[in-house]
């Protein structure tokens, strides 16, 4: 079986081109290696996947779509579609390039989907999708027309988008919601990676708001199990939220965090950021149901593993 990753270099897409070559499949991973941050870091994040022979690289742009037919014409049955202009307030600045990336590059991959008559179709969704959703847990059923930021209104446009081509062509598409994912890899923007370096330089932490806001943080492990099922699994349109359904304040995780490190925070409080929901929360039921997904490591767990590679790493 051959699986096109797209965004293979980053840090969920590393992953899963690992565990997809440890099951047996071959993988073209394609990245175009930003600088939303330092690419030597996706560079690493990739490096033992290139050892292995059932593992390809083409440096492309999803939005290429001369190059991705190149790509998607090799053989591919499969196609994880993980890339994606990233994050909630860098997408207030840049709304229009993530409309670009998000949506066009999203049009590109199912165009050639059904040009290529590709089986199955996994698109990389986000909790961010539900907005300030009062109701918790969030289930699938809920209405998300109410995004709160550009990087939220792209991944909703991106679910509809693959539902009509799901309609028009009866392709098998499987829209995966992720909640906050975190480990080894994780990207340093990100809360988690950004608090454990300033918490080891002895730096201020940032907190927006009064830490009260609420994510449902998800160990790496955890959602490659669960892509994996939805890739074997993918029949027909479905939307799953991957989570771990265990959500804590910012102020609690600071002090996880503080725990797994031996160390203290300075924590400076800074006015609430636009874009930011007051909380993530997934109901993972139908993911369990059809997926067996069932997320097995807490957030203690997950910061001990995060810590010893984050140590391990400077």
């Amino acid at each position: 079986m051959r699986v096109l990753v797209t965004g293979a270099a980053g840090f969920i897409g590393s992953h899963l081109c690992e565990r997809l070559l440890a099951n047996g499949c071959t993988v073209a991973g394609v990245d175009n290696f930003d600088d939303f941050y330092d690419p030597r870091i996706k560079h690493r994040n990739i490096a033992d996947c290139l050892k292995d022979s059932n593992f390809q690289l083409f440096e492309a742009d999803i939005r290429d779509s001369a190059a991705m037919d190149n790509v998607v014409g090799e053989g591919v049955e499969i196609i994880v579609h993980l890339a994606a202009k990233a994050g909630v307030r860098p997408s207030i600045a840049q709304p229009l390039l993530y409309n670009d990336v998000n949506i066009n590059g999203t049009m590109v991959l199912l165009e050639l989907a059904k040009k290529h008559e590709i089986d199955k179709f996994i698109f990389a969704s986000s909790s961010s999708v539900y907005g300030n959703n009062e109701k918790v847990p969030f289930s699938e059923d809920d209405n998300v027309d109410f995004p709160i930021s550009p990087y939220a209104a792209t991944k909703k446009a991106g679910e509809l988008i693959c539902h009509t081509y799901h309609h028009l062509y009866g392709m098998s598409i499987t829209c995966l919601r992720f909640f906050t994912v975190y480990g080894p890899r994780q990207r340093p923007d990100l809360a988690i990676h950004k608090f454990a370096r300033l918490i080891e330089r002895g730096e201020s932490v940032p907190v927006y708001g009064d830490g009260s806001m609420m994510r449902d943080f998800t160990y790496i492990d955890d959602i490659i199990d669960g892509a994996v099922a939805a890739i074997d699994k993918c029949v027909g349109f479905n939307i799953y939220n991957l989570g771990e359904s265990q959500p804590i304040t910012v102020n609690d995780l600071i002090a996880e965090i503080e725990n797994a490190l031996g160390k203290k925070a300075a924590k400076e409080y800074l006015p609430p950021q636009p874009g930011d929901v007051e909380r993530t929360y997934a109901d993972v039921t139908r993911a369990g149901k059809d997926l067996a997904y069932d997320p097995k490591t807490d957030i203690r767990t997950g910061l001990a593993n995060f810590t010893e590679w984050l140590r391990r790493e400077a």
